[in-house]
């Protein structure tokens, strides 16, 4: 059996990762791989009603509550979801994971960095993914790809989203190996060849 990996996607909103991720799932498929997709928040089951909270809900929600229900969601997504597929020799993909609650509640929120890797190492058990990608994209086009309909993470403001990109640029800092930051500006099929080009790389190396 192929060993599996667990592959996360992750960056601003409107920066085009879930586009990426899908047109690396068909690569991956067309290559004979065995894929699956997952998200977070929002894991098939469980995860989809704390998505709904945590995106939608429009009464206040204390900055250490929106963390654990994030926490909760990757621990979900982890144990029933990811673990299973990537034992099998999956590849797993996977919208948002743990740099994203660094990024938005660490570098975003203002919270505790050391308490939040500590927290998300107790949510995967200390799992961490075998690579990924950071999609970035400056605040203002990010915004204007969004559009105007935004939900509650997405209106927290041009500040709270500059933080959040200095701090994903951080975590690509502290973790070149793992984390590599894409030009999110450059067309889909630019991008999406980059991706094809460190995927294979990664292959090779198993």
């Amino acid at each position: 059996m192929e060993k599996g990996l667990f592959i996360t996607f992750e960056g601003a909103d409107g920066c085009g990762k879930t586009t990426q991720m899908e047109l690396l799932a068909e690569y991956l498929k067309n290559n004979e791989k065995d894929v699956l997709l997952t998200r977070e928040p929002g894991g098939k089951g469980l995860g989809e009603k704390v998505r709904e909270i945590l995106l939608n809900y429009n009464g206040p929600v204390s900055d250490r509550c929106e963390s654990f229900l994030f926490l909760a969601d990757r621990a979900q997504n982890i144990d029933i979801i990811v673990n299973p597929a990537v034992s099998q020799g999956k590849i797993v993909l996977c919208d948002r994971h743990i740099d994203s609650t660094v990024a938005y509640q660490g570098y975003g929120r203002g919270l505790d960095i050391e308490r939040i890797n500590k927290l998300n190492d107790i949510a995967t058990n200390g799992k961490k993914p075998d690579l990924t990608f950071v999609f970035d994209i400056d605040v203002e086009t990010s915004m204007k790809r969004v559009g105007k309909e935004k939900d509650r993470m997405e209106s927290a403001g041009i500040d709270f989203h500059n933080r959040v990109r200095e701090g994903y640029l951080e975590l690509a800092k502290q973790e070149p190996k793992r984390i590599k930051v894409l030009d999110a500006t450059k067309s889909i099929e630019d991008i999406h060849n980059k991706v094809i080009e460190i995927i294979n790389e990664k292959l090779k190396n198993l």
